[in-house]
């Protein structure tokens, strides 16, 4: 794996827009913190009257997209290589003052809530942009505390932030793992490069062991990893009681603007409804492949190992241009900034984080990490990210930086739908059965796998996980493999062996430190299949719905986005419609693989 120094400079990102030196990067924070002082003096203890209220808000306003840049700058420094010291103090030093700020303005909230309604109603007149806002605001009431116990936790943001940073330091820094062999020859081993490659590697003998070396060096870290996420769940538990939620679900529900029927639906449904076909799925796997047993290790396996071609960085543009082109000339355009401007990240180097993200600073263009590795799945991944990128692209462009971003439950909708859209258009270009299956089963085994099982399992896990910290209880390595076991078995049933390190993949997940995120994804892609079918049924009518939707930011809760789309998400029905149509999918993968084997025979 390369150091961060010795990749090439044109597959990494381009941070300069965001400060152009370390001087200006200095500078940005200290003025950010004389604002704060400024505001602080100017307004706290005065906030009496709808003009103040416009006043203080404008110059918050003012003040976040200031430090927007800053966040944004040393969170991406330290992504691309979380081993680097100056990486690492920056991020240190940014949280440090931002919980300073943090607590020298947490007066806002709490005057803004001590003021009659009224008041409030006029500020809202005086500024419409504000309105959303001191709505929010509002909902916050019944849980707010006594401005000096707002203050205190505040200041506590960074060290509150401390289990996150320990599990990224752990995972990326000081865990190595040494090579692994299989029938004399060695093999290179990284977090990167087993999520990226050997977890799909055809051979199987090298698949395995990869698996088995990989797991073993979790195991070595399980119980740090254990104690650190115990640590996060005691916060967050903490904070619910303080605040007099009902239990820690309500808390970290509230925020996402939706209750706790539509979070368990999304999880017993599935668990129960999906489970069947995608133990069909595995069949399928486990008989072209010609394995004697399907094991955990070979869930991501492709069906079709042979026949998918290798793509570069450059023809992965074409593919986002074609795939997308019905999302229209702006989106266009922005697709082709992001490669020209360098805002994606493609280098694998030693300490880059795992998986891929899409980082939308408002005031800003987007950025994308990925680590790319040829493979054709991998535009699929880029899509789904870009689809973060275009979601907030067009919302910065419409609403304020209070507006724009809407709840974590709608964020994955979003980037699921390109990834629709790009399955959509691959299928419609050609006739040719062979490469009908191959995209097909690369929307169940990426788009599908990924987001409506393996964040769904997570999603399971998690929440048997805070069901036992809302009771009092805490945590371990064995309460936390045994949790994880159990949900995976329930799910593949006798269809898949659970082998011996399955149990350590809740150490793999950063969204356990997000709250309730996981369950987000198959959310977000229930109401993106939906709203697909549309735009196949309705073209160009749909098309726009759905832009009006990215448009709107967090304007309008999670149920009334998904209306603007034509998805009533309140019923049942778009999630079960959905696991039909990947039930379509298994069958019709299932038909493609006999009418292959049957001309195969001729």
């Amino acid at each position: 794996m390369l150091k961060r120094s010795e990749v090439k400079l044109e597959e990494t990102w381009d941070l300069s827009p965001l400060f152009e030196t370390e001087q200006a990067f200095e500078e940005a924070i200290k003025t950010v913190l004389e604002i704060s002082n400024q505001m602080e003096e100017e307004f706290k203890g005065k906030i009496d009257n709808a003009k103040q209220v416009v006043s203080v808000l404008t110059a918050y306003q003012n003040l976040y997209e200031k430090m927007v840049p800053i966040s944004t700058y040393s969170s991406l420094s330290l992504s691309e290589d979380q081993t680097n010291d100056e990486a690492q103090m920056r991020s240190a030093k940014v949280g440090q003052h931002y919980s300073k700020i943090s607590a020298q303005l947490s007066f806002i909230t709490s005057e803004l809530l001590q003021l009659n309604e009224d008041v409030l109603t006029e500020a809202k007149k005086l500024a419409p942009q504000f309105k959303h806002y001191i709505d929010d605001v509002l909902r916050q009431k019944p849980y707010q505390l006594h401005p000096e116990a707002e203050k205190a936790l505040a200041a506590f943001g960074s060290t509150f932030n401390g289990p996150y940073e320990l599990y990224n330091t752990t995972k990326l820094v000081d865990m190595k793992f040494d090579n692994f062999e299989v029938n004399g020859e060695s093999y290179p081993l990284s977090y990167n490069s087993f999520e990226g490659d050997w977890e799909l590697e055809s051979d199987t003998a090298i698949r395995r062991a990869a698996f088995e070396a990989f797991s073993s060096k979790l195991r070595d870290y399980q119980h740090t990893t254990a104690k650190t996420y115990d640590n996060h769940l005691k916060i967050e538990k903490t904070d619910a009681d303080l605040r007099g939620f009902n239990s820690v679900f309500d808390a970290l529900l509230f925020d996402q603007k939706v209750d706790r029927e539509l979070y368990n639906r999304q999880i017993d449904l599935i668990t129960t409804e999906l489970a069947p076909h995608m133990r069909r799925y595995a069949k399928l796997l486990q008989k072209v492949h010609g394995l004697e047993k399907m094991t955990f290790a070979d869930l991501k396996i492709s069906l079709d190992p042979t026949y998918e071609p290798k793509i570069s960085i450059e023809e992965s543009r074409q593919y986002m241009l074609d795939g997308l082109a019905v999302m229209g000339e702006d989106y266009q355009n922005m697709l082709n900034r992001s490669f020209d401007e360098r805002w994606i990240d493609f280098a694998q180097n030693q300490g880059k984080s795992t998986g891929a993200f899409c980082s939308s600073p408002y005031g800003y263009h987007p950025y994308i990490l990925i680590s790319w590795t040829s493979r054709m799945n991998e535009v699929f991944v880029l899509a789904h990210e870009l689809g973060h990128a275009g979601h907030f692209y067009l919302a910065h462009s419409e609403q304020n930086i209070f507006n724009s971003r809407p709840s974590l439950y709608f964020i994955e909708a979003p980037s699921t739908m390109n990834e629709m859209l790009m399955a959509n258009h691959l299928l419609a270009n050609s006739n040719d059965p062979r490469f009908k299956r191959w995209v097909i089963s690369t929307i169940v085994a990426r788009t599908y796998y990924h987001n409506f099982v393996t964040h769904l399992l997570e999603a399971a896990y998690q929440r048997k996980v805070y069901e036992i910290i809302d009771e009092g209880g805490s945590v371990n390595a064995s309460i936390l493999n045994q949790i994880k076991r159990n949900v995976l078995e329930e799910f593949w049933g006798d269809s898949v062996e659970i082998t011996e390190g399955a149990e350590l993949t809740w150490m793999r997940q950063p969204h356990y430190y997000m709250g309730l995120y996981p369950y987000t994804y198959s959310a977000g892609l229930t109401i993106a299949t939906q709203v697909s079918q549309r735009i196949l049924q309705e073209g160009e009518t749909a098309v726009q719905d759905w832009i009006k939707v990215l448009k709107t930011g967090g304007t309008k809760t999670p149920v009334e986005l998904a209306k603007m789309a034509g998805v009533d998400i309140t019923t049942d029905q778009p999630l079960k419609d959905t696991i039909a149509y990947i039930g379509s999918l298994i069958d019709q993968l299932e038909q493609l693989t006999n009418e292959l084997v049957e001309e195969t025979k001729a």
